[in-house]
């Protein structure tokens, strides 16, 4: 066979391409078609013209310009089918082929094909063509092969500025900053001045790979040096400015928009909103919206993501559904951007519903949605939405994708299904930090310490280096179960076996880990020594001990720096209020109520969630609007009379309120999750587990009643609350009644 025959069919069998075009060539007439295939030709005109080719069997001089047409209006698997038609029928190659061949398969990363065309520049006499070989320069940088591009480069008998401008920028893009700068530098030497695509493509490399502040210093010299950015240059200087969150350089960056015209371009505008939403500059984010006259569904995705950002999620589905009804064709990133805003800010039911409104609209949910909505699942222990979720995922076959297959494990943790988050663990075909973490976490979360630090070993084992994040997950499930010694050794091996400094999270897992066993004067004295400052994390944690062990002296001196940090937060008002109760001091903890009053401060409301029959139900204490209240406070009562046979009393120390006995059993009757409690019993069949979330620590009282329940009822409970998971199962608890 042919040299020229083999190559084609090499190329024709990679996996981007369509089947290959057959046809039969035959001389005809070519003067009408050379006419109508001209740079400005549209797409479907191309689409025409082909097809009017095979059918006529006319190739050999068309085929060239069809190629590039198709490159041009970016339809790669069609310019690389047309291109191996060509070769298989004899057709050579021409130096308008083979750029366009090229850059197609820089489009697809069609990496195996790339090559052979490689051959084919040789082996056709093309290897002196500046052009075609800064093609496959560029070919070889955008995959990722920068030891081939510069093996090329150094094999060009004329080096073009193209060239250099492609390596450089290849180089940067892969985070090696020296040899970027070493590269401009010797390009200069050679004569040779950078323009603003050399200067972009820096910027460009430097931001992608994360170097923030070098990409906001190149674009910085390339102004010094008189070159006058586009929309490219400003694009892509600008999210590495709100990375640094340096508002200043992003307004005289705005300013240098203007100045240069550049504000009618929607990436720019859209870089723009981005930058100012990252900074926090709301009023700028959206002034720079309104002020333009035309938007497209990217600017107002950039809008809406500046809006969750900052927690403003009611604005987001504001702007999102004035988007909506303004007839503006919604993608998948604006779905799934709204439904991370809510997922993230607390407005899970909303996500939830959002997903739905999705799939009704026929926008296909993709692996970066499906993460984004998970969260909302385990957020309100939504065990039947998160199924039916990780059933869409195997339909669209992205189940077993690494992020995706890390918010399931997280999920399921979440939910109290430990064996299905190890199983869906198990059976990912590649495991990241992210994976492990979550498995990690989600041991620690469900009281099993053990098994997390086990988990930890094997992670060591498989030579998974750990981050930050990891030894959070670790420390807090040795605080779950007061395992000091391995949180003390774990807390310890950080910084010398792994070279990871201890930041505020960490201590706080060590404050709470001390203080929970009732080492409370090691804990202060840990917080004392800290080499950073003690953040409202730390001395939060260190107050909840103290709340749990009744130190008002402690709790007193951690309750005046979270006062200073954090005056708005009302709950560490109540955590202290709650020690001067404990204790009997009222006159404390009327002082403490008349400080919230005088700041406006009231304390969050108990409230607990349950999915029944794929609703989520919300139950407030002391909230009486629920349908079936009075059936609920029929059941308790009846379940309060049973256990009272039983020998058990209600624990009046949790009321803390300065009342008869009698009124204190009644509002522990009204907690939260004993009502959402009995909602499950009511509502379920005998012997279904009941999954409940509880926006507040248990409280000791319903502990106990709920252990009493699950040996009476022989039902299955779970509670999540702020601190942790606890199964409720024959009596026992998974926490050991310790939490």
């Amino acid at each position: 066979m042919h040299s020229l025959g083999k190559q084609a069919l090499l190329l024709s069998s990679h996996r981007h391409l369509p089947l290959l075009i057959s046809s039969t060539f035959c001389s005809f007439s070519r003067i009408p078609l050379l006419q109508c295939l001209t740079a400005s030709s549209s797409l479907s005109q191309t689409q025409q013209a082909h097809a009017h080719l095979c059918k006529l069997g006319l190739w050999d001089q068309l085929a060239s310009r069809i190629v590039t047409l198709y490159a041009r209006h970016q339809r790669y698997e069609d310019c690389l089918c047309v291109f191996v038609g060509a070769l298989s029928s004899g057709v050579l190659p021409d130096h308008f082929a083979l750029p366009s061949a090229i850059k197609s398969c820089s489009a697809l990363l069609a990496l195996s094909v790339g090559r052979q065309i490689h051959n084919l520049v040789f082996v056709n006499g093309f290897d002196s063509d500046s052009f075609i070989l800064s093609s496959l320069i560029g070919f070889y940088v955008k995959c990722g092969e920068l030891q081939d591009a510069h093996r090329l480069f150094g094999e060009m008998p004329i080096r073009t500025l193209v060239s250099w401008s492609a390596l450089i920028a290849g180089y940067a893009r892969k985070g090696r900053a020296d040899e970027a700068e070493s590269l401009l530098m010797e390009m200069r030497a050679a004569g040779i001045e950078p323009n603003v695509v050399t200067w972009n493509g820096l910027i460009t490399g430097h931001a992608q790979s994360g170097y923030f502040l070098k990409a906001v210093t190149v674009f910085a010299e390339m102004l010094s040096e008189g070159f006058k950015p586009d929309g490219s240059s400003v694009s892509c200087v600008l999210p590495a400015v709100g990375h640094l969150d340096r508002v200043l350089v992003g307004k005289q960056i705005h300013a240098c928009v203007m100045m240069n015209g550049l504000d009618w371009d929607i990436c720019v505008v859209s870089a723009l909103v981005d930058m100012y939403g990252k900074c926090r500059c709301i009023e700028d984010m959206r002034a720079v919206f309104d002020e333009t006259p035309h938007k497209d569904v990217g600017l107002c995705n950039a809008l809406v993501s500046g809006f969750s950002r900052n927690g403003l999620v009611d604005d987001a589905l504001m702007v999102f559904r004035e988007i909506e009804s303004q007839g503006l064709k919604l993608n998948v990133i604006s779905w799934t951007s709204m439904v991370a805003c809510c997922s993230q800010n607390g407005k899970d039911l909303e996500a939830l519903e959002l997903f739905r409104e999705m799939q009704n609209a026929g926008v296909q949910a993709n692996s970066v949605t499906i993460p984004c909505l998970l969260p909302a699942c385990a957020n309100i222990a939504a065990l039947q939405h998160g199924r039916a979720i990780h059933c869409f995922s195997l339909r669209r076959l992205i189940a077993y994708d690494v992020y995706v297959g890390s918010a399931l494990i997280d999920m399921y943790a979440k939910c109290g299904r430990i064996a299905d988050a190890q199983s869906i663990f198990d059976a990912m075909p590649v495991r990241n930090l992210v994976s492990w973490n979550a498995i990690i976490g989600g041991y620690g979360m469900n009281g099993m310490a053990k098994e997390a630090l086990q988990l930890f070993q094997a992670m060591l084992r498989s030579r998974q280096k750990p981050d930050s994040i990891t030894f959070t997950c670790v420390l807090s499930a040795c605080s779950q179960r007061g395992l000091t010694e391995e949180g003390q050794r774990c807390f310890e091996s950080m910084s010398r076996e792994h070279c990871i400094l201890a930041n505020t999270e960490h201590y706080a897992c060590m404050v709470s880990l001390l203080g929970r066993v009732g080492k409370l004067d090691d804990a202060y004295s840990l917080i004392l020594n800290m080499p950073m400052k003690p953040d409202a994390c730390v001395w939060g944690a260190l107050l909840s001990s103290c709340r749990v062990h009744g130190d008002v002296d402690l709790g007193e001196i951690a309750a005046e720096h979270l006062f200073e940090l954090e005056p708005r937060n009302a709950g560490n008002y109540v955590l202290l209020s709650n020690i001067y109760a404990a204790v009997g001091r009222w006159d404390k903890v009327d002082k403490v109520r008349d400080i919230m009053k005088s700041i406006g401060l009231k304390k969050n409301p108990g409230g607990s969630w349950i999915q029944i029959n794929n609703m989520v139900h919300a139950l407030l204490a002391g909230d009486k609007s629920h349908p079936q209240m009075n059936e609920l406070i029929g059941k308790l009562e009846s379940l309060d009379m049973a256990m009272r046979k039983a020998g058990y009393l209600p624990d009046t120390n949790f009321v803390l309120h300065d009342i008869e006995e009698q009124d204190k059993e009644h509002i522990l009757c009204g907690h939260s999750e004993k009502l959402a409690v009995a909602l499950g019993l009511l509502n379920t069949q005998p012997g279904m587990p009941l999954r409940i979330i509880k926006n507040l620590r248990i409280c000791g009282d319903c502990h106990s009643a709920i252990k009493f329940i699950s040996k009476f009822e022989r039902r299955e409970i779970f509670v999540r609350d702020t601190n942790r998971f606890h199964r409720f199962k024959d009596g026992t608890c998974s926490c050991g009644d310790f939490w």
